[in-house]
C-alpha cells in the first residue's frame, strides 16, 4: 500500500479526525474556564502554572468519550456514511 503524501490538507484532516487534538483542547479550555476562579490572590507564577496545567491534564483525563463523540460525528459529516 504507497504511503499518502502529507499535503496540508492531510495534515488539517489528521489533526481535525484525531480524538487528542479535542482532548487538549478541552483539556486547555477546562484550565483556561476554571483556573481563574481557582487561583487564590496570593499564588505565585508557579503555583498559578501548576493550577492550570492540573486543570488541564483532568480536562484531557474526563473528556474522552466526548472527543471520540465529536471525531465519529465529523468523520460521518465530512467523509459520509462510507469514509473511513
Amino acid at each position: 500500500m504507497p504511503k499518502h503524501p502529507v499535503t496540508p490538507a492531510y495534515v488539517i484532516f489528521y489533526i481535525l479526525f484525531l480524538p487528542d487534538s479535542w482532548r487538549i483542547l478541552m483539556g486547555i479550555g477546562l484550565g483556561a474556564l476554571l483556573g481563574p476562579h481557582l487561583i487564590e490572590p496570593d499564588m505565585d507564577t508557579a503555583g498559578r502554572a501548576i493550577m492550570f496545567v492540573m486543570l488541564a491534564v483532568i480536562g484531557y483525563a474526563v473528556s474522552g468519550a466526548p472527543a471520540k463523540w465529536i471525531t465519529t460525528g465529523l468523520k460521518k459529516w465530512i467523509l459520509g456514511p462510507g469514509g473511513r
